[in-house]
């Protein structure tokens, strides 16, 4: 044995109690005991009619249950069922322990499989527990979000191989993350804490728990599902079959111009550690470097992109710009608005917040929790979809946050009273530029990528 953060874990195989199943799989409950697993938390866990069944108790944070050896590469399997359609539960991976989490108690951060059993339907996501929070959202895959079955048995399973960790609910893939945060750490199952009374003695049911570790290949995954890639200015060979592109290849301008000239500014950008930045010019909007946009064009595509604020900045992301209209300061399109809402003072302009981060700029407001926002200084994660049909959806941080119908008579009528009233038919193109806004302030981009729909 030997001691992480003060916890034993085993360095030896798994009881031989465990009996191998088929496929090359350990089974990691035997159906009678707890043997091989140990527990951090207040909730319960005990062993009925060859379930591991996890029940729900008032004043404790989430509890788990957690393997004695630690993993790395793995396919794991189970069948769980969930009684509370009003909490979550999930099943860590490639997990560690802070001591001084919880008062000293102890917390558990790492990989999570989220099991939601809401009306959100998130379950099958990756969540990064005690950490960085959402990592994919399961409305980034919406295919999915009927996978999970309330009130029935529902198959689990995860694949970790190297930096590629996905996820399966009932068959059906839900999850695609692509990080280098943890290589290995050890399994366990979440009892998640409760914030009502009536929540208490709710209960979450396992069974057929097992892994492989060895002579692992990944499996398909079907076809153009959404990967959340960390690894910067980097496509996985899933995400390049699919026809993603980057638009940005971390070393170079190419594939970018000046809004207001062939060539890229001299100016007022740079390259620099993998980094497109903005320079900051105190905030004058299109006066230093000025606007850059891709030499093509798109008409119906996916779209993503990180980006970094530095306190109180300004900036967008432009879509649909055709570069025809006579404007002075930033070149006219449809923008993904990127702001430190809590310092910039356009934040309280506009109507009711539509000129908030990853809002659709004086138009419509994001709809966005606090706590998945990240704040200046951190990197975000944006996504934007333009279907073949015109219906947009704007994602952060893994979260859809709005959505509309390009070209829809709501949409021309929030146009109506919109600062783009001026421009005839504004945001209806059938296709046009991608466009980095310089509004004077430093922001910093990277992975940017697309994909034509």
């Amino acid at each position: 044995m030997k001691k992480i953060f003060g916890f034993a874990i085993a360095t030896l195989c798994i009881p031989a109690a465990f009996a191998q199943s088929g496929k090359g799989f350990t089974s990691l409950f035997d159906g009678k005991t707890l043997k091989g697993w140990k527990q951090l938390g207040k909730a319960t866990y005990e062993v009925q009619n060859g379930m591991l069944v996890g029940t729900t108790v008032p004043n404790s944070p989430n509890t788990f249950l957690m393997t004695e050896k630690e993993y790395g590469d793995f396919v794991l399997e189970t069948d769980m069922k969930m009684e509370d359609t009003t909490s979550n539960s999930g099943v860590q991976f490639r997990s560690h322990i802070n001591p001084q989490g919880n008062n000293g108690a102890g917390r558990v951060f790492g990989y999570q499989l989220d099991i939601d059993p809401s009306s959100r339907k998130w379950a099958g996501g990756i969540y990064d527990e005690g950490r960085r929070e959402w990592l994919y959202a399961l409305s980034l895959n919406k295919n999915a979000q009927d996978a999970w079955k309330n009130g029935e048995w529902n198959h689990v399973k995860i694949e970790c191989i190297g930096h590629h960790i996905k996820t399966w609910i009932n068959g059906i893939p839900c999850a695609y993350v692509v990080d280098t945060m943890d290589a290995t750490g050890f399994i366990a199952l979440q009892v998640h804490s409760i914030s009502k009374p009536e929540q208490a003695g709710k209960k979450i049911y396992w069974k057929n728990i097992r892994i492989r570790t060895s002579n692992l290949k990944p499996e398909p995954f079907g076809k153009g599902i959404y990967v959340y890639n960390a690894i910067p200015n980097q496509l996985s060979d899933y995400e390049k079959k699919n026809g993603w592109k980057l638009l940005f290849d971390g070393k170079t301008t190419n594939g970018w111009r000046s809004a207001k000239g062939e060539g890229f500014p001299a100016k007022g950008w740079e390259v620099k550690d993998g980094l497109l930045n903005v320079i900051g010019a105190d905030g004058a909007e299109s006066t230093n470097g000025g606007d850059i946009v891709t030499n093509d064009e798109y008409a119906a595509f996916d779209l993503s992109w990180d980006f970094k604020l530095t306190p109180g900045a300004n900036s967008g992301v432009k879509y649909f710009v055709t570069l025809k209209e006579d404007s002075k300061g930033s070149a006219i399109g449809l923008e993904y608005q990127l702001l430190d809402d809590t310092l910039h003072p356009d934040a309280k302009l506009g109507r009711d917040g539509n000129r908030t981060l990853a809002s659709l700029y004086d138009l419509m407001t994001a709809k966005k929790t606090a706590r998945f926002i990240r704040q200046p200084g951190n990197w975000n994660t944006a996504r934007l979809v333009v279907y073949p049909n015109n219906h947009v959806e704007h994602y952060l941080n893994g979260v859809k946050v709005l959505e509309y119908e390009r070209g829809s008579q709501a949409f021309r009528d929030l146009v109506a009273i919109s600062k783009y009233k001026v421009w005839p038919a504004f945001g209806e193109a059938k296709k046009g530029h991608i466009l980095l806004q310089d509004h004077g302030n430093s922001v910093s981009f990277r992975s940017i990528k697309i994909r034509q729909l």
